[in-house]
């Protein structure tokens, strides 16, 4: 039975699409599959990790036949890749093997039955549905992302709060060391809902989402979230727990800030860096008025000094950072100028955007 009979790249796009979070290895072996269903010329393309789940359709079904299969996602997606850009594809199925047919190459591939295949139930109820452009949403995820933590036993780090409050949408990520606050603000109006989004889920999402106005629909469920976009859609279970207050983390009422090249100080800083060793990242910074030093060491005696003349008056602060947290925040912003505010030697850092409210990061000190 022929599934599928299209142009190579119509095919390659949804299958890209919902790879991504297909595991190379898995505890169960039909994971590393992707179900295609197809419904006369409907066909859709779904895979799971059990934690995440990834739909997508395209009208590139041939014959009125309803059926569906798993297929290894990997092995489709790079003999599709292998294959010439102009060639069209063809996908049949016949005991058990899928043949991909392109020109006069011939691939068959082993199959496993449909009904196997563990799909994420959906929620029965939503208590929330927010409906934003594709590229506010993927604004919100990027200013924040590289905050979240990796692996931390504190689970609840390990994702992306997303805060609905009011007219505001909020993203805030932590590792514990750095915190990363951003918020855009939307028309409609919405009762107060705080979600934590798995890490992957956000790395994904960082990848389908595109630069567009059009639409993102968000559904929010007390253990699950759901986003339908483009011919997307999207589930992905909770973090459960209890995220951090970030407005106590947020430092407020810093009277010692100044205003400072971006550019100029990502470069003094990777500078500086290559003379931190690998396992303590510590630059120390001296601020005083008129004047930034930032200095480097490692354990064989090496040195790095660095001087910024800044517009400062206020009192002079010996502080030690993390340079990697620096770098993430400068090399992640798009913006000429940051506003570093700093209260003393101990106390965390607020790096913000001039005459923006809507971006802030705090770095918390290291002893240098």
């Amino acid at each position: 039975m022929q599934l599928v009979k299209t142009h190579r790249d119509t095919l390659l796009r949804p299958l890209q699409i919902v790879s991504g979070i297909v595991e190379r290895r898995h505890t169960l072996p039909i994971l590393a599959n992707i179900l295609i269903r197809k419904d006369g010329e409907k066909v859709s393309f779904l895979s799971t990790d059990i934690e995440v789940q990834i739909t997508t359709h395209a009208e590139i079904g041939s014959g009125g036949e309803v059926t569906a299969t798993t297929v290894a996602a990997r092995k489709l997606l790079d003999i599709l890749r292998a294959l010439p850009d102009d060639n069209d594809v063809s996908l049949t199925l016949s005991n058990k093997r899928m043949t991909v047919q392109s020109g006069k190459s011939r691939f068959a591939l082993q199959t496993l039955a449909a009904e196997e295949f563990p799909t994420v139930a959906q929620a029965e109820h939503f208590n929330a549905s927010v409906s934003l452009p594709q590229k506010t949403l993927k604004h919100l995820f990027n200013m924040v992302h590289f905050s979240m933590a990796q692996q931390d036993i504190r689970y609840y780090l390990n994702g992306l709060l997303l805060v609905v409050d009011g007219k505001n949408v909020i993203a805030v990520a932590t590792d514990g060391h750095r915190l990363a606050f951003c918020q855009v603000e939307v028309e409609q109006e919405f009762p107060r809902q705080e979600v934590i989004i798995p890490r992957k889920t956000i790395l994904e999402l960082q990848r389908l989402l595109e630069d567009k106005e059009d639409p993102v629909q968000l559904d929010i469920a007390n253990n699950q979230v759901k986003l339908t976009f483009a011919d997307i859609e999207l589930i992905s279970k909770l973090v459960e727990g209890k995220f951090p207050d970030f407005n106590r983390v947020i430092p407020k009422g810093y009277k010692n800030n100044f205003t400072i090249g971006r550019e100029q100080l990502l470069r003094s800083l990777q500078r500086a860096a290559i003379m931190t060793s690998d396992k303590f990242k510590g630059v120390r910074c001296v601020i005083s008025p008129g004047s930034m030093k930032i200095s480097s060491t490692n354990a064989d005696q090496e040195e790095a000094v660095e001087e910024i003349e800044i517009d400062y008056g206020g009192d002079s602060v010996d502080i030690g950072f993390n340079v990697t947290y620096l770098l993430d925040v400068l090399n992640n912003l798009k913006c000429d100028q940051i506003n570093v505010a700093l209260g003393d030697s101990n106390s965390s850092a607020l790096i913000t955007i001039p005459e923006k409210t809507d971006f802030k990061y705090v770095v918390m000190p290291m002893r240098i």
